[in-house]
């Protein structure tokens, strides 16, 4: 501790604007968000989601044009999720090995039409393809069973490799399969592509409106807390990017955001790697209905959340504001 007052005044460099700027400790850009964005079939359409207002799904020409939109704004990924059609879904999830998927059609359209200008990220998990609404295979009784559904995963993020995806990000919480992966990637000559591993994702209350977004919130049978992280836990969440990491992923991801702050410090404090923080469907909705509720201003809300994710040492946000927010950072 230096200095006492009155010879130090703490107050005297926020005294004046020029002089907050001055002193400020975190800096916010455009090319700190990450876009997620939802895929649908069809064409020319666009599809409100009720539970996230301001959000929709897209096909994929409208999708290209969001691509478009995140370049102009300093947007240097995108993140896609696709909503598949009931009647592609299965127990085993066969169509996230489809070349011909929603995420690939969109992954080649993005490419074709901006090449490098933009990353695409593509999610790796079999919920958005399966009949039950789990992220892998289910067993006689139920239960998600970890080897088989990681050689699924595998197969799907070759997939998504093949079409033209820059960064694979496994969100399913299996183990082991950051390494199968990997290796499957070199192996395959993407040795380039990215992996940024959910690694410490929690079995939270917030990802309700993001199940409606991607259409398995209604067919989910049980719960995910046989894989997903217990929210009391904190060394868990260490072990679990530290192995994913000895794995080969380049980047790592903690799951919810605002409510797991500690848990993305940690990580990069111990490891020192790029820690990435997903704001998801819950945290996104609280602060329109905030908003809405006349609780709050949009703008100060959102600069301040995604504030936080910096502050707290993360290198960069996906959050259903990015646009929104790229906007304000930019005016």
């Amino acid at each position: 501790m230096t200095g006492s007052y009155p010879n130090t005044r703490l107050r005297r460099t926020r005294s004046t604007g020029w002089s907050r700027a001055l002193h400020r400790e975190t800096m916010l850009t455009s090319a700190d968000l990450i876009w997620p964005l939802f895929v649908t079939d069809g064409e020319g359409v666009e599809e409100p989601i009720a539970t996230l207002p301001g959000v929709s799904r897209w096909s994929v020409d409208g999708i290209v044009e969001r691509a478009k939109e995140a370049i102009a704004l300093g947007i240097p990924v995108i993140a896609l999720f696709p909503n598949t059609q009931a009647d592609k879904r299965s127990d085993d999830g066969a169509e996230a090995h489809n070349p011909d998927n929603l995420m690939c059609r969109a992954i080649r359209a993005i490419k074709a039409e901006c090449g490098d200008e933009i990353g695409v990220l593509t999610d790796v998990a079999l919920d958005p393809y399966t009949a039950h609404g789990q992220d892998g295979l289910l067993n006689d009784a139920g239960y998600v069973v970890n080897d088989e559904t990681v050689a699924m995963l595998v197969d799907q993020a070759l997939n998504q490799a093949e079409a033209g995806a820059d960064i694979i990000a496994p969100s399913d919480m299996m183990d082991g399969r950051i390494h199968a992966i990997r290796m499957a990637l070199e192996m395959a000559g993407h040795t380039n592509v990215q992996i940024m591993s959910y690694a410490a994702k929690y079995a939270s209350a917030f990802y309700g409106p993001f199940r409606d977004a991607v259409g398995s919130g209604g067919l989910l049978k049980g719960d995910k807390k046989s894989y997903q992280m217990d929210p009391a836990n904190t060394l868990e969440a260490l072990r679990e990017v530290e192995f994913d990491l000895a794995e080969g992923a380049d980047s790592v991801m903690v799951k919810p955001g605002l409510a797991y702050l500690d848990i993305a410090t940690r990580a990069k404090d111990q490891f020192g790697v790029p820690v990435f923080a997903y704001q998801v469907s819950g945290e996104y909705a609280m602060i329109e209905a905030a908003v809405a509720a006349g609780a709050g201003d949009r703008d100060a809300l959102v600069l301040e959340t995604l504030l936080a994710f910096k502050r707290a040492g993360c290198s960069g946000i996906l959050t259903y504001h990015a646009a929104h927010a790229a906007r304000l950072l930019n005016g």
